[in-house]
């Protein structure tokens, strides 16, 4: 099996799977931006999540001789160690539950500011957690200033999602005094019929003519984009999206720590003798959970929906291929992501492997590359966002200082 046994590897590790676990999000939002049901485009995500950690498991965690103490992945299946996998699969539900519900908050609060506030209130809980149950081998001096710098950026992500809210909600009021004669305040209908398109347009990911009537950052881009979207948000409140976004932080919050619960047995559960769960073993249950929990509640989803989305049926999911590649590539990117973060943190601690989760300056790229994210935004938007993403970059410099090395 192989092992990533210096603090170079591990930074590296990390970095990598920083990029990973930072685009695989703005694929799935740019699905549902297009209109594919957001259970199909999880259902097929899943898949292939899974069958990533399969793969490394039976691929890197094969590879060599085992290591004193250290089974290889195939040699671990058939060992008494029942209390670790449990705790692994235990994390492998926080993480699935997490990623379902930013699924849905994208739409309500916006994937940077989403990415934002899940992944910091993620940092000042689980990464605090990961440096007790790590022995400390992260600095303290330098890793809790790297999470005082995450806890701004959830302050921050939270200012900037108030005053984007407020910018659209001008741009709607601007185009609904100058076509209505200022008399006010227009429902969603009767902006669908202001703005009308020519049938057979194309949706505005894809680009078409019609994109000179609908700029990016417009209230008629707002508007077409409301009316192409699986979810709709017009009209709901923005606490419910908030909710949903805390909800995920906590989860996100907790299944790092149960990761390095179910590594490094620090609650002494194994019986004498038997080896510690290797990380490539903890990820293959981690995964599987992960992937039971999200096969269950998303096929539930497709005949109860929830947020008032359409029915759908096992029958029409397979035949929907509509953008499926691309859910299988984000898939792809989050199962790398997840094993490398897993990786890096098995050498370096858990707790400086918790920089993966400022992956919003990478969510919010291709949020504003793609998705026109803060295009036409006020000044005080744009300055927070940079204020964001600044501090940001101070807390992954920080938390890669603080790495340490575990000792094997």
């Amino acid at each position: 099996m192989y092992l990533v046994e210096s603090k170079g590897g591990a930074i590296i590790c990390m970095l990598v799977g920083l990029v990973f676990l930072g685009t695989w999000p703005a694929i799935l939002a740019w699905l549902e931006r297009r209109g594919r049901l957001p259970q199909h485009t999880y259902l097929d995500y899943s898949f292939t999540n899974f069958l990533t950690a399969v793969v490394i498991a039976l691929t890197v965690g094969q590879i060599g001789d085992a290591k004193p103490g250290m089974p290889n992945f195939i040699t671990q299946l058939s060992q008494d160690n029942w209390p670790c996998i449990l705790i692994a699969m235990t994390g492998g539900v926080f993480l699935s539950l997490g990623n379902l519900a930013t699924q849905y908050a994208w739409a309500f609060v916006g994937l940077s500011v989403t990415e934002v506030i899940t992944c910091s209130i993620a940092v000042v809980l689980g990464t605090t957690l990961n440096y007790f149950l790590d022995d400390q081998i992260n600095r303290a001096e330098i890793l809790f200033p790297g999470v005082g710098c995450f806890l701004i950026a959830v302050l921050l992500g939270s200012a900037v999602h108030s005053s984007n809210a407020a910018d659209n909600a001008a741009k709607l009021e601007d185009l609904s005094n100058n076509c209505k004669d200022g008399t006010g305040p227009l429902l969603i209908s009767d902006y669908k019929e202001i703005v009308s398109f020519q049938d057979g347009a194309k949706d505005i990911e894809h680009g078409s003519d019609e994109e000179e009537k609908a700029s990016v950052g417009s209230a008629e881009y707002l508007i077409k984009l409301e009316d192409n979207r699986s979810i709709k948000v017009f009209g709901k409140s923005i606490w419910l999206g908030l909710s949903i976004t805390f909800f995920a932080g906590v989860c996100y919050a907790l299944f790092s720590p149960t990761f390095n619960l179910a590594t490094n047995n620090q609650l002494d559960m194994m019986k004498d003798g038997v080896p510690n769960l290797v990380v490539y073993t903890a990820f293959f249950y981690f995964s599987l959970s992960f992937f039971i929990i999200a096969i269950l509640l998303n096929v539930s989803f497709l005949y109860h929906p929830i947020l008032n989305l359409p029915k759908s049926s096992i029958k029409a999911y397979l035949k929907d291929w509509n953008g499926r590649k691309w859910a299988f590539f984000a898939g792809l990117l989050c199962g790398l992501g997840n094993g490398l973060q897993f990786m890096g943190g098995q050498a370096a601690g858990y707790a400086a492997a918790d920089c993966v989760q400022a992956l919003p300056l990478v969510s919010t790229f291709w949020g504003i590359l793609f998705f026109g994210e803060y295009r036409r935004s006020s000044r005080r938007t744009c300055v927070l966002l940079v204020c964001m993403l600044f501090m940001f970059i101070v807390a992954v410099a920080v938390l890669l200082a603080s790495s340490g090395h575990r000792r094997t």
